[in-house]
């Protein structure tokens, strides 16, 4: 072949140029610092779209873990950040926008210091600090506006056609009946989107929140190969982003 005629130098060269793509994609990864934030509908696969996302860019994945670091930075117990979420569910203030998050936190000596307000502060407060620190995969949490001023942040919205997230949240949850699985759906989407609008006054399902959302029902959902199409997207447009 004429390339094992070639002189050592022009060999190595031709090695990097039929190699340079994966090369440069490797080196902007690991040269520059990125966040990924995941809004995603009940059922869609969103969370698992997340992990398998982290674990093939080598960065930390965060979900309820953000709990535990507020938890840890704050004083407060773990528990009142989980019940402040449940407890936001059945408030009439839950259904009033608050307003948008500025950042502030409410000092210990006051009588709010473990309110849902600054419960969420200090969750946020944490998601800024990691975006700071390091490269990672947020999912929810108001992630994505809470970022917003951030560069490098690629916001996704993973969302599907609701009889496809019936069929994927039956197959996680076999003992309840299709009418309680999609009950379920309808209660978690609604409060994620109660819960987005009462943080940042703003509509979680409005695609101008978004760099990119993905359906995830167009890659399919029983086997492996689907969920890694989907990452493959997210790391192509990310690639795009950081160059």
């Amino acid at each position: 072949m004429i390339f094992d005629r070639l002189p050592p130098i022009l060999k190595r060269r031709s090695t990097v140029r039929r190699w340079g793509d994966g090369q440069r994609k490797g080196r902007v990864f690991a040269l520059k610092k990125f966040v990924i934030t995941i809004a995603r509908e009940y059922g869609s696969g969103g969370k698992s779209i997340g992990k398998l996302l982290a674990k093939e860019l080598g960065v930390s994945f965060y979900s309820r873990e953000i709990l535990r670091l507020a938890s840890e930075k704050s004083g407060i117990n773990e528990s009142l950040f989980a019940n402040a979420d449940e407890k936001l569910k059945s408030t009439l203030l839950f259904r009033t926008a608050r307003g948008a998050y500025k950042g502030e936190l409410i000092p210990p000596d006051s009588d709010d210091y473990v309110s849902n307000i600054n419960l969420f502060n200090f969750q946020a407060r944490v998601i800024q600090e990691l975006a700071e620190k390091e490269s990672c995969v947020i999912v929810g949490r108001c992630a994505d506006y809470i970022l917003k001023d951030v560069e490098n942040v690629l916001r996704i919205y993973v969302h599907a056609p609701f009889d496809y997230c019936v069929a994927r949240a039956q197959e996680v949850h076999p003992a309840l009946s299709e009418d309680e699985v999609k009950k379920l759906i309808r209660k978690t989407d609604k409060h994620r989107a109660d819960y987005y609008q009462y943080f940042t006054g703003r509509n979680w399902k409005d695609a101008d929140n978004y760099d990119l959302c993905l359906n995830s029902s167009q890659f399919g959902w029983n086997n492996s190969t689907g969920w890694e199409k989907c990452v493959a997207l997210v790391k192509a447009y990310l690639d795009i982003m950081l160059s």
